[in-house]
């Protein structure tokens, strides 16, 4: 009855394409990022907005109109892995390892940059609307999605705020339901046709993979792609952040000759390959061995043995029954983490077992 009755309301504004402006009010929490040297910088601080219940009722509903469109209209790229329906983390590791093994097929060095972070807080809203309106979206949604993103205000809160509220021009509300698909609908058009090889992303994290007849020929594409990349993301009013990004060159187990240490050198800095590396939290060797994966989540599981060996010391604590059902359904996903991407040894498989 309360759904119908909301639904009621609702229905008449949407459908002439109005958001009102009573619910494009919300207030940030701003609170510190951790394990930061300096807090003297808005980019280690971390605003959670609050929006209101009645408006993300709302927007979950376009939601699931526009993801309907996205697909049938290419307003989403296919090599777009994240914050969509029916896709994961796996699906773009899956992807990837498939790949490079169809890639060595054809006996060529097959490398890959990954981690390419990229910042897209200021999302145009008229730029992101003539894109819906180019891909055939229908007007009355297009008109919507431009109230919505315009005219919008933010009540910033921490200690000592003037408590006003603050106009908002540019972005997109990250609490909204809406956020992940209008973000990955922004970003598709920085996906480009690679002939030699893949672009892959995860939302805003992006990983090229190229071929050639050396590893030293893919260092020189990989940076060719990243000029394309960074270009094509500056028209967009965003950038990249490479710091933390990794090179690694993928090998064959057959392949005898000494493993490559060609660097890749990009806006001044210096990445040299790596030997193991994480991705969407998987962990990569340049053979794509599995053992360092499940060592890693191995390790995790053990830690949070401990912690949860401490919930029942003798004479105190949670009875040994509950303890054991917690320590089944913490450790159990851990261990398997993977599982559906990457097959354990037979010797993991048996190390997995005695934990």
């Amino acid at each position: 009855m309360a759904l119908s009755l909301i639904l009621n309301l609702l229905a008449p504004p949407v459908s002439y394409g109005y958001h009102p402006p009573s619910l494009k009010t919300a207030d940030g929490i701003v609170l510190d990022k951790r394990c930061k040297l300096s807090y003297d910088s808005p980019s280690s601080l971390r605003v959670i907005v609050l929006l209101q219940t009645f408006s993300k009722i709302l927007e979950r509903i376009m939601n699931s109109r526009l993801s309907c469109v996205a697909r049938v209209t290419g307003l989403i790229d296919p090599h777009q892995c994240g914050s969509l329906a029916g896709l994961s983390v796996a699906d773009a590791c899956n992807t990837l390892t498939h790949e490079i093994r169809t890639l060595q097929m054809d006996k060529r060095k097959v490398s890959t940059f990954l981690n390419i972070k990229g910042g897209f807080n200021n999302v145009n809203p008229s730029f992101l609307c003539s894109m819906l309106s180019a891909n055939g979206v229908s007007p009355y949604l297009v008109s919507w999605m431009c109230t919505f993103l315009t005219g919008r205000s933010c009540l910033l809160l921490f200690q000592g705020s003037p408590k006003v509220f603050a106009p908002v021009s540019v972005g997109t509300p990250q609490a909204s339901p809406l956020w992940p698909l209008l973000f990955v609908i922004y970003v598709s058009r920085l996906h480009m046709e690679m002939p030699y090889g893949l672009p892959l992303s995860e939302v805003d994290d992006f990983a090229l993979t190229v071929l050639a007849c050396s590893y030293r020929c893919n260092v020189h594409l990989l940076q060719g792609q990243y000029a394309i990349l960074k270009r094509k993301g500056s028209h967009l009013g965003g950038g990249f952040s490479v710091p933390k990004t990794e090179l690694i060159h993928w090998r064959m187990n057959r392949d005898r000759d000494p493993p490559s240490a060609a660097p890749i050198h990009l806006d001044a800095l210096v990445f040299h390959p790596r030997s193991k590396l994480r991705w969407l939290g998987f962990w990569f060797t340049p053979s794509v061995a599995t053992t360092p994966h499940f060592t890693k989540w191995l390790a995790k599981a053990q830690a949070a043995f401990l912690a949860v060996k401490g919930l029942s010391r003798q004479g105190m604590g949670h009875p040994p029954y509950l303890c054991y059902q917690v320590a089944a359904s913490l450790l159990f996903p851990i261990l398997s983490y993977g599982e559906d991407v990457f097959h354990p040894t037979v010797h993991m498989v048996r190390k997995l077992a005695v934990f």
